[in-house]
């Protein structure tokens, strides 16, 4: 609650407003119960009809008012409240932009989006609606109570002695309706996370002609929430019809006795109808009680679920004292670095040393650590032993923003956004047309691009929906190196991304490559893309087994020379009986 404080203070103004408009409209209100007794017993019974015209005009003045502070009302309260859930969500999707790789490895996206919808769409509706709302009903109780007792007193500690019964059965259809919404909210996230993974995977589940089976997973979690709605659908069956019954009683009661008094001459007949009038304002509220409570404990349980996302530490800088660098120049040691995952090592005592220019290149069986590493240069993840320099400098010294600005990285895992090809490649920098085509050139991305139906301004879909695994892995390349162009990066991180191309656009990149005087870290399988590396080093299972050049491990005829000899086996053989 103490985060949404900030935020109620930014949109006070509008609050309040919707609330001095509601509480004037109210008080209007209250006098037309009045102007119904005096139509009764003064123009009715007493045949006064020169009264009529002026409280008909009364009446429809407070008719024409409420309409104009209605308007207004809802106006500032659905603008407060949109206000509100506007700067919350973009506290909170900020927050989530800071938060290191290792949170994301531990929750998954239909969680998240159910928090940046589902919930704050809660907290909006509270203070867009509920907030007012629940001013109007609390001050409909009080003023209309005040009036009853003025009217006749014992009438109404007769009444009142079943408003307790009716707050009584709100209380508990509260208490029973808060625990299985928070089952329905969770259930909720469960079927966004399946919904959201089957539709994102769509061409594995047809390609495995798996549709039955996934259709069985949605059907179980959508049966879930189905039981949950209809258990929530079976407390309000059993406490809503009470709640109708002691609501009638309640005005039985005042009519029952109201006549009677009426009948004895104590009470006229338009002060009967009045107070049945303002005994439905006291009614009311207290019947939508339960409502209302059950309504502030959504938003609240909705403000704790979004708080614990915001007690989530962001990535910040470990050591205190930081170092400003104006320029990096791309040199990059390793010392004795260690990293752990989930309480197991997947990097040990990892040391090396890369110049500036220089290319690293890493090899390794899948899970050996490679892309651990490069992770470890972007400080996606913090290492649990040892350290690692750029330019002689700690990187946990560096500012996050500096550092990342001098990497060009494009990892394993291709990434397009849904958006054209011109803003995937610039991610939101402002390039020139002349770099954006020389990075297409060099990626041999070029004339794909040129070939597809509105060049540069072909939207490409969802993760890049209709390009191949090359083209893809060619544009995330072009991105990379429209960073090294404007003089943002002076570290390429290429991680395995040239397995979709053929030797030829493999060879033709490679040779585009040199001509950067970038540093360069290439994780890849094929011994072709990393042959010409000044350095090569091997992992397995976390350390480094080999290193050296590629003629130098060659020539120790070890684990290097037994990937060569799988990936050029006739021709090594050839060559050496030659």
């Amino acid at each position: 609650m103490k985060r949404l404080k900030k935020y109620i203070k930014h949109n006070l103004h509008f609050f309040i407003s919707a609330i001095f408009c509601a509480v004037f409209a109210l008080s209007l209100d209250m006098f037309n119960p009045k102007i119904v007794e005096m139509i009764i017993d003064r123009v009715i019974l007493k045949n006064n009809m020169d009264l009529l015209p002026r409280l008909l005009l009364f009446m429809a003045l407070i008719t024409f008012s409420r309409v104009v502070l209605g308007y207004f009302k809802e106006y500032f309260m659905d603008l407060g409240g949109s206000r509100l859930a506007y700067e919350l969500r973009v506290d909170l999707f900020e927050h989530l932009q800071k938060l290191p790789f290792s949170f994301f490895d531990r929750i998954n996206t239909g969680e998240l989006m159910s928090r940046i919808k589902e919930d704050i769409d809660n907290i909006w509706f509270t203070f867009g609606f509920g907030l007012v709302f629940f001013i109007e009903q609390l001050f409909y109780f009080l003023i209309a109570s005040v009036i009853l007792f003025s009217i006749n007193w014992r009438l109404t500690l007769i009444v009142l002695t079943l408003v307790p019964f009716i707050g009584y059965i709100a209380y508990k259809l509260e208490r029973e309706n808060d625990e299985i919404y928070g089952e329905i909210s969770d259930q909720g996230v469960r079927l966004n996370t399946t919904a959201q993974e089957d539709i994102a995977g769509i061409r594995v589940v047809k390609s495995f002609g798996r549709e039955k089976y996934e259709i069985g997973k949605f059907f179980e979690e959508n049966r879930k929430i189905f039981e949950l709605n209809v258990k929530q659908a079976k407390i309000f069956a059993k406490y809503f019809p009470w709640m109708d019954f002691i609501t009638n009683i309640s005005i039985a009661l005042t009519i029952t006795l109201g006549g009677l008094w009426v009948i004895g001459e104590k009470m006229s007949i338009g002060t009967l109808v009045a107070y049945s009038g303002y005994v439905s304002m006291i009614v009311w509220p207290v019947r939508l009680g339960g409502w209302i409570v059950n309504m502030l404990a959504q938003c609240v349980a909705s403000l704790k679920k979004i708080e614990r996302l915001f007690r989530e530490k962001p990535e910040k800088e470990v050591i205190k004292e930081r170092v400003e660098i104006k320029e990096i120049r791309g040199e990059i040691i390793f010392k004795n670095v260690s990293f752990k995952y989930k309480d197991e090592y997947v990097l040990k005592n990892i040391s090396f040393h890369v110049k500036p220019g220089e290319t690293l290149a890493i090899m390794g069986l899948t899970g050996s650590g490679k892309t651990t590493i490069v992770n470890l240069i972007g400080r996606f993840y913090e290492p649990w032993e040892g350290e690692i320099l750029i330019d002689g400098v700690d990187i946990r010294k560096i500012d996050l923003k500096t550092l990342r600005e001098n990497i060009a990285y494009v990892p394993q895992d291709v990434f397009l956004f849904s958006d054209t090809v011109r803003e995937n490649i610039k991610l939101g920098k402002e390039v020139e047309e002349n770099v954006i085509k020389k990075a297409l050139r060099d990626a041999r991305a070029l004339q794909f691009v040129k070939n597809l139906p509105e060049g540069l301004e072909t939207i490409v879909g969802e993760r890049g929906l209709g390009l191949s695994g090359g083209q893809k892995q060619r544009l995330t390349i072009t991105r990379a190196l429209v960073r090294a162009l404007i003089g943002s990066a002076k570290i390429l991180i290429l991680d395995d991304v040239t397995s979709a191309l053929d030797m030829e656009t493999e060879l033709y990149i490679q040779k585009a490559l040199e001509k950067y005087h970038l540093t360069k870290i290439i994780i890849a399988h094929r011994v072709s893309s990393v042959k010409n590396a000044d350095e090569i080093i091997l992992l397995d299972n976390g350390e480094v087994v080999e290193r050296g050049t590629h003629e130098y491990l060659l020539s120790l005829k070890g684990r290097y020379y037994e990937i060569y000899q799988e990936q050029y086996g006739k021709y090594v053989f050839m060559e050496e009986t030659v």
